[in-house]
């Protein structure tokens, strides 16, 4: 029987993919094996995830996407940094346990937060010590932030750079401007997983509720709670005040972000990308704290403006309402005397 000139086109075509196949599998046998697994001039030879909590546009992942960029053009695209924000990679505790087990390399992490892991931390967010940002950089450049940052490195994290600026926190409420420490009395807020934030409110008469970052804007929309304490910034970012009406100007705490890396993970890169690294997220944390010196004027007139009413406080009675609570002589005794020197040694006499 006869083949149809259709066919006789196919089977010619297909013996001619089969020979080129073959033809390449038997050149590829000959190639020196280095020749295959060659990595591509421009491929990343260190990839690293950072994740945090934060919405894309607040400071902190503005600046973090700046430094990534900058590390990636110093290592000609060695080292490559995915930044995943606003909390893709889990809520900020489910972060902390993915940083020590290897599933994320870098966090950039509220002190408040990662005092559940490094108790030290928690003294930054003291109620009612730091005046200024004067006290705040000189602890932080100096022997308080090296103390903290060894305490740190003790349990197998790193951190990189200097520390970056959260703000000072401010107390948002659905029901009622916050003016008095008598204000506080029963109030629903809420509160990061800190035990430092729960005892403040706690000895300021409060009933402050741990709730995820992530969780908050759902929290103050259902009620749940009916305040909550950030910086400005995160209360812009994140639209808190489609939820909130009042904003108390109280400065009850500072918060530092700090950029933290798996120990392990960062020490398998040569000593020169570390450097790399560390200068690029150094730099970022300079630059992060005059956005946050300038957001925490300029927001204050834009939330205002999306209807938030502002009161003003003074620092007075509710630092004299902690005095006269354990509050302070509790949290000396759980940091220790050389913690606690550390930081009088700045804001003066707490205890």
């Amino acid at each position: 029987m006869k083949t149809s000139p259709v066919l006789r086109l196919l089977s010619a075509a297909a013996r001619r993919s089969r020979l080129t196949r073959r033809s390449a599998l038997v050149a590829g046998a000959a190639l020196p094996l280095v020749a295959v697994l060659r990595r591509p001039a421009n491929a990343a030879q260190f990839s690293l995830k950072m994740g945090d909590g934060q919405e894309p546009n607040h400071p902190v992942n503005v600046r973090a996407r700046a430094a990534i960029a900058k590390i990636a053009k110093e290592t000609s695209g060695a080292v490559e940094i995915k930044l995943f924000p606003n909390a893709q990679l889990g809520a900020d505790p489910d972060l902390i346990t993915q940083l020590r087990n290897g599933g994320v390399d870098f966090i950039n992490m509220g002190s408040d937060v990662l005092t559940t892991l490094v108790p030290a931390c928690a003294m930054l967010n003291l109620g009612f010590v730091f005046s200024d940002y004067g006290q705040v950089w000189k602890a932080m450049d100096g022997k308080l932030g090296a103390f903290i940052g060894g305490r740190i490195e003790r349990v197998g994290l790193l951190q990189i750079g200097r520390s970056w600026d959260n703000g000072f926190r401010q107390i948002t409420s659905a029901t009622h401007p916050i003016t008095t420490p008598e204000s506080l009395h029963g109030f629903k807020i809420r509160v990061p997983p800190a035990p430092m934030l729960t005892s403040l409110f706690t000895a300021l008469g409060a009933s402050p509720t741990p709730v995820n970052f992530n969780e908050l804007y759902s929290a103050l929309q259902t009620h749940l709670v009916d305040g909550e304490e950030n910086a400005l910034p995160i209360i812009a970012t994140a639209k808190l005040y489609e939820v909130q009406k009042y904003c108390s100007m109280t400065n009850h705490s500072w918060d530092a972000y700090l950029i933290v890396a798996n120990k392990a993970r960062f020490g398998q890169m040569p000593k020169k990308f570390q450097e790399i690294v560390t200068a690029a997220f150094d730099e970022g944390g300079t630059g992060e704290r005059a956005d946050i010196a300038s957001l925490s004027i300029s927001l204050k007139k834009e939330l205002m403006d999306k209807g938030m009413i502002f009161n003003d406080t003074q620092a007075g009675p509710f630092h004299a309402a902690l005095l006269k609570s354990p509050y302070y002589g509790q949290w000396k005794q759980k940091f220790g005397a050389e913690q606690w020197k550390l930081l009088e040694d700045v804001v003066g006499h707490l205890a």
